[in-house]
């Protein structure tokens, strides 16, 4: 479990009478001060047939997190992993509503390759559960690849002390507090509400309650949410993205291959990047900004000089 977060769930557990047992677990220590912390890894073409691009979607992951020093330097030996992609909607992979099920079997694989106990795949959805969870081909990808791939459990939000701006308390699904180490996997995607769909906003995934409250002031709301919540890593999935009518899509007509996968452990930087994939200027959504304008991050995602790799 997560340092920061062990102590707000125990506080949280406390103040609800809940007997949360301590256990043991490790400080997490993060990359080298020489590694980078942010990649960009672009495919050298777009394949077309179905096998060429899950091989093009595990090449780029592992591109990017090679990169910023190996998946070794997120996930220790013995970690519980909660990896968190975009399953919210009843769509084919190819109408990029939801994360590339490859790119979430890669991480799976390279997370069992670093020594993790377990890993744990879910998210909630906004359509059907069961039939997202198929249709979006994440459940078969993530068993295959050996991840618990679960339904999140309506009765097992608990409420936890956000502090944020806006947001002081809301329902937050406990096993993402459990694990210790979260990787935070969106598919950059246009919205019509928050204008994009990137990092901050996949987030929302964790938690239960009346969402729809979010999006009456989501530039506030989802720094909240990120400040609380703090992934461990961050990989954006942009081999397709969604260009319109987001964030449901239907219509292949709406969808671009970019081909690129990121990754990093700025959440602003990464968000503001994946807005550039969408032809928006970071400084321009709204909720970007005020993540950025709090400290949160570097919205000049360049002056990071991520590291960039042609695969």
């Amino acid at each position: 479990m997560r340092e920061s977060k062990r102590r707000e769930f125990l506080t949280t557990c406390a103040a609800a009478g809940l007997g949360c047992a301590m256990s043991g677990y490790a400080p997490f220590s993060a990359a080298a001060a020489d590694d980078p912390v942010m990649s960009i890894a672009r495919y050298k073409s777009s394949p077309e047939e179905k096998e060429a691009i899950a091989e093009e979607a595990e090449k780029l992951t592992r591109a990017a997190i090679d990169a910023l020093g190996g998946m070794s330097k997120f996930v220790s030996k013995g970690d519980v992993v909660f990896i968190k992609p975009n399953i919210g909607w009843d769509r084919t992979p190819e109408l990029a509503a939801n994360t590339n099920p490859d790119v979430i079997a890669a991480l799976i694989k390279m997370c069992d390759e670093a020594g993790a106990r377990e890993v744990k795949v879910s998210d909630h959805t906004c359509n059907s559960e069961r039939r997202t969870f198929a249709r979006s081909g994440i459940q078969k990808a993530a068993e295959e690849a050996g991840a618990n791939v679960f339904f999140l459990n309506p009765r097992r939000y608990q409420k936890m002390a956000i502090n944020g701006k806006l947001i002081k308390e809301w329902d937050v699904y406990p096993e993402i507090i459990e694990a210790d180490k979260l990787i935070n996997v969106p598919i950059v995607k246009h919205h019509m509400i928050s204008q994009v769909t990137l990092g901050l906003k996949n987030l929302m995934g964790v938690i239960g309650g009346a969402r729809d409250q979010f999006h009456q002031r989501i530039d506030q709301a989802l720094p909240d949410l990120a400040a609380f919540v703090k992934p461990d890593l961050i990989v954006i999935d942009a081999i397709r993205v969604l260009l319109r009518n987001g964030p449901v899509g239907g219509n292949p007509k709406d969808v671009a291959r970019k081909d690129v996968i990121a990754a990093g452990t700025d959440q602003v930087a990464m968000d503001a990047f994946g807005a550039t994939l969408l032809d928006r200027k970071p400084e321009d959504i709204s909720h970007i900004k005020e993540a950025a304008d709090r400290g949160m991050g570097q919205i000049d995602y360049q002056s990071l000089s991520p590291k960039e790799i042609t695969v």
